[in-house]
């Protein structure tokens, strides 16, 4: 009995559920972490896009694309593994990384606000 548990759960079993793991999947998810981290490091020490707002709004968008490679290529989530757990994880993840963006934008534009510094002080020094 202890025979066939091993064979129907054993690492051909297993192996099944989850993606295949090898190196040049690796290196595919570095190759495209190092492009995403390129890029908007380019993008910012050039001024290639000119304008302040839109240059973050792209960064943001490459650091999520990031999230996503890295979710795939090393932490190997898919929607087939583990009986959707994963996706759930993904949900998780994806709502999470939007109230941190959401929240730290909100808290720069404040801060950018607040800490100002007048130009005209009516005279005082």
């Amino acid at each position: 009995m202890s025979a066939n548990t091993h064979s129907v759960h054993g690492a051909g079993g297993h192996a099944a559920a989850h993606a295949e793991v090898t190196l040049s999947g690796y290196l595919t998810g570095f190759g495209l972490s190092v492009v995403l981290t390129a890029v908007p490091f380019w993008l910012v020490m050039t001024g290639a896009l000119g304008d302040k707002q839109l240059t973050a709004f792209v960064i943001m968008a490459f650091a999520a694309v990031q999230i996503v490679v890295h979710m795939i290529y090393f932490l190997h989530m898919n929607t087939a593994s583990e009986n959707g757990w994963t996706m759930m994880a993904l949900i998780f993840t994806i709502i999470m990384v939007v109230i941190a963006m959401t929240g730290s934008l909100w808290v720069m534009h404040h801060l950018n606000l607040n800490m100002m510094p007048t130009h005209n002080m009516n005279g005082m020094r």
